[in-house]
């Protein structure tokens, strides 16, 4: 079992920043594909970027340049820094972990962090 817990969500104004962090638990977080996910009301739940074990990031469109997804595999730790934050990036945000045991993949998520921005 793998457990994620987020922070660092909040009210922020249109062009501000934030940081959220997940903390996870188990003995291979080096080797975990940690992704955040988001879901505004309404809509459905979204990947918004991904880290892999190598540290090989990824992106959706409408984040790059703004968002930079790091991990600290020592403290078990991954971050979403969030700049130039627009009204549409409000949403709930997840922490999601992809784990192999042998070939079969786990998923696990976090219990969500809500992110908005309005002035």
């Amino acid at each position: 079992q793998v457990q994620l817990v987020e922070s660092g969500g909040g009210l922020v104004q249109p062009g501000g920043s934030l940081r959220l962090s997940c903390a996870a638990s188990g003995s291979g977080f080096a080797f975990y594909l940690m992704s955040w996910y988001r879901q505004a009301p309404g809509k459905q739940r979204v990947l918004v970027a991904s880290i892999n074990s190598g540290s090989i990031t990824n992106y959706v469109d409408s984040v790059k340049g703004r968002f930079t997804i790091s991990r600290d595999n020592a403290k078990k730790m991954v971050h979403l820094q969030m700049n130039s934050l627009k009204s549409e990036d409000t949403a709930v945000y997840y922490c999601n972990a992809l784990v192999m045991v042998e070939t079969t993949p786990h998923i696990y998520w976090g219990q969500g962090t809500q992110v908005t921005v309005s002035s």
